[in-house]
């Protein structure tokens, strides 16, 4: 018997024409995908790369950027690759709350609770530690 086939992966670009609307004829396409009833998959690996151009590329805030992820994040036809939803928009949070806090560091974060990790082994003090130890490399 064959294992049910994944949905399809959003790439980082076709995030970015969404949130962007950037150029518009693509961003059309973009939400024509997302905003149907298609099941998408949408890794984190992604988000934070989608974080990352809209911040550095494109000079968005890190505010105003957060919240753009956390309501592409909640849209019921997406689906995260590693992370259930809640703990993905947990992450999303620290990054807000925060300049100190990578993307990148709050998704090792979330990936670490959700596999049940009680450490996390970094040199970085800015890591975050909500419900995780953290042990600091000597």
């Amino acid at each position: 018997m064959a294992e049910p086939k994944a949905a399809a992966f959003v790439d980082t670009s076709v995030i970015v024409r969404y949130l962007t609307n950037d150029p518009p004829p693509l961003a059309e396409r973009a939400a024509s995908l997302l905003e149907g009833e298609e099941q998408l998959t949408l890794s984190e690996v992604v988000l934070v790369e989608a974080a990352y151009v809209l911040t550095k590329v494109y000079g968005v805030s890190r505010e105003a950027t957060v919240d753009a992820l956390i309501e592409l994040v909640q849209r019921r036809n997406l689906v995260l690759l590693h992370v259930p939803k809640p703990l993905a928009l947990e992450a999303l949070r620290l990054c807000r709350a925060s300049g100190r806090i990578a993307f990148v560091d709050a998704f090792v974060w979330a990936q670490a609770r959700h596999a049940g990790a009680d450490t996390v082994y970094t040199f970085d003090a800015r890591f975050p530690a909500q419900g995780l130890g953290k042990a600091f490399m000597p």
